[in-house]
């Protein structure tokens, strides 16, 4: 399923290979919430450089539903994605909608943010429908820890969470799973030794990959980084790591150079839709003035059909307009920067370069556009 193929310090260049398609890592993956990655057709998104995307089993259970997506092919067939996808456990919506349901050790009874249903997830109807839904990498379901959290609050966070997995692991083995694999997820919020403990109980009950889940919550990066460099010296070696919900350009770089070998974030198709660009130079920040009249690209030192075609004066006038082709132009950018990023880091830990690449790129993002 998984090798490593080539270090650099910490850093790892590795292959992932799923039921549709060789994976290359590290990797980023974009977030289809719905079944679609917001501003972007397949065939984009395929162009842009896209190996693996994520989809979200709470949001597609409560639309359109994974027995309808099971009826209809499963979901690459749904959404006319040939490649593979990852598909989230829930947890985190779970997290987020805190004042709308009630926990306990069998699962989660929540009121549905569309129509105020009483809805029930557990472990083993997550994993039913990520089985539905056809998902080549399905992750257990766990709790999110709140920050800040005391140590005792994170104690019962990542109990319960450990809980979970074990009953996820179970109705995994009596599941028909094919080429599927399934991923266990470190809790503990930023507590270390918590965080030791539920890797130690992961790999007891024996996963596919590991994936760290709870950061990128409200907690400063200092803390963040703490939590990766105390914990991915633990995780085992011969299996994928997984940085849930992490991604800036700069969060790439650390998980990266820490041993992280998948991530995925809403942050760079999202801050597209608000003029929010990643290039080569920095941060630019379309809506701003300067940009009314600027007869050039967006970075002329990126390939993308954005740069290629169209000028920072005319994304401009569509982002001001709000017309949907700014958003698609904008969003095809941001994900083809950021699959470039992971190209150039995996080229970097290939032949050992990657400590002069981080150097150049921390250079050049120091010029970003102010707000």
């Amino acid at each position: 399923m998984f090798e490593v193929l080539a270090r650099c310090g910490a850093a790892r260049r590795g292959r992932l290979t799923t039921a549709h398609g060789v994976v290359e890592t590290p990797v980023f993956m974009p977030c289809g919430t719905y079944g679609s990655v917001k501003a972007m057709t397949p065939e984009a998104l395929a162009a842009a450089g896209t190996q693996m995307l994520l989809g979200n089993t709470f949001h597609l259970m409560l639309r359109p539903g994974d027995e309808r997506i099971e009826r209809l092919g499963g979901l690459h067939r749904f959404m006319n994605w040939p490649g593979a996808i990852l598909t989230d456990s829930g947890g985190f919506q779970v997290w987020s909608l805190k004042s709308m349901r009630k926990i306990g050790d069998e699962g989660v009874v929540f009121r549905s943010p569309i129509n105020g249903d009483e809805m029930r997830l557990t472990p083993e109807r997550a994993i039913e429908a990520q089985r539905r839904f056809g998902s080549d990498i399905v992750m257990v379901l766990d709790e999110c820890t709140d920050y800040p959290a005391t140590e005792a609050e994170a104690r019962a966070s990542m109990e319960l969470s450990a809980l979970w997995a074990e009953r996820s692991r179970a109705v995994w083995e009596r599941s028909e799973v094919g080429e599927r694999r399934l991923f266990g997820i470190v809790q503990g919020g930023m507590h270390s030794g918590l965080r030791a403990e539920s890797l130690d109980r992961l790999t007891d009950i024996g996963f596919d990959g590991y994936a760290v889940g709870g950061l990128s919550v409200g907690e400063p990066k200092a803390e963040m980084q703490a939590v990766l460099e105390g914990l991915l010296p633990q995780m085992p070696e011969p299996k994928p790591r997984y940085l849930m919900g992490v991604g800036t350009p700069e969060d790439l770089l650390l998980g990266v150079t820490l041993g992280i070998d998948m991530f995925d974030c809403v942050l760079p198709t999202r801050n597209a839709r608000n003029g929010h660009l990643f290039t080569s130079r920095g941060v630019v920040r379309i809506r701003n003035a300067r940009h009314r009249d600027a007869d050039e690209p967006l970075d002329p030192e990126c390939a993308c059909p954005t740069c290629r075609g169209y000028s920072r004066a005319y994304l401009h006038h569509l982002d001001r307009c709000g017309e949907p082709l700014g958003a698609m132009l904008m969003t095809g950018h941001n994900l083809h920067y950021y699959h470039g990023l992971m190209a150039r880091l995996r080229a970097c830990i290939e032949t050992g370069t990657l400590p002069g690449l981080i150097k150049r790129l921390q250079e050049d993002w120091s010029q970003d556009e102010p707000v």
